[in-house]
């Protein structure tokens, strides 16, 4: 390995010093080309390298449920789901304007699969995102109380540019569950934007919790300015498995 290639690595550069190498193995292919023309090159991997490096982490940390795409979203007419209602949505203006996002219908007609694709395309956006069942995320609220980790998980919750919340109301509220959400949307209230996804219609959330005062509160800050899709048709589960598949 010559010395140019070694400080490239060393710099961390890796992806221009592969490039460089390649250039060097076919000479007619670059011979031609101009010095700017081929340093651009070598810019352009190291920076299209770092970009993917980058995406395949923003997508480990969201540990999205479903590997779902933008691109595998279908827009029949039975379904609810409009061209026109998710263009702004895909086009990043509710993380823009930290707008939040409810979709709701039944078991089975595609909310997790939508919430996903629009997981993935925010991190193609270079967005921290972190999708969570609700029951899980509650439990781990609930350990950091005992364990002195509840502000600290506040502030990771936080920082998330897009928070996804799936299963919301399966398993109604209890106790102080209400409360512990009620932090996180409040910190993350006109700050940064959420996506709830439930099969039960807005109208119905508010009798889930015990408290009305932190009920009103909450809701409130949820509902408030936030995109509304509510999904219909029968279960995407029932397709054939050769069919793009959209599951909740």
């Amino acid at each position: 390995m010559d010395l140019l290639n070694t400080q490239l690595r060393q710099l961390k550069l890796a992806a221009m010093a592969g490039a460089l190498e390649l250039q060097r193995q076919n000479p007619h292919t670059y011979n031609q080309l101009s010095f700017e023309e081929r340093l651009g090159l070598l810019v352009e991997q190291e920076q299209l390298s770092r970009d993917n490096t980058r995406l395949a982490r923003l997508r480990k940390e969201a540990a999205l449920r479903l590997r779902a795409t933008p691109e595998g979203l279908r827009y029949p007419a039975t379904r609810g789901l409009r061209p026109e209602q998710l263009q702004p949505l895909l086009q990043g203006h509710h993380l823009q304007y930290q707008q939040n996002v409810l979709i709701t219908g039944a078991t089975g007609c595609g909310k997790t699969y939508l919430a996903c694709a629009l997981g993935e395309q925010a991190c193609r956006q270079n967005k921290r995102v972190r999708y969570y069942r609700l029951g899980r995320l509650l439990e781990a609220l609930k350990l950091g109380h005992v364990d002195g980790s509840y502000l600290k998980q506040l502030t990771q919750l936080q920082k998330l540019d897009l928070l996804i919340l799936d299963d919301w109301g399966l398993e109604g509220f209890k106790g102080k569950q209400i409360s512990d959400l009620l932090d996180v949307i409040e910190d993350r209230y006109e700050q940064r934007s959420t996506i709830i996804v439930s099969q039960l219609p807005v109208k119905e959330w508010y009798g889930l919790m015990e408290n009305p005062t932190v009920a009103d509160a909450l809701l409130d800050r949820l509902i408030h300015n936030a995109h509304r899709i509510e999904l219909s048709g029968e279960s995407q589960r029932k397709k054939s498995v050769a069919e793009p598949v959209e599951v909740s």
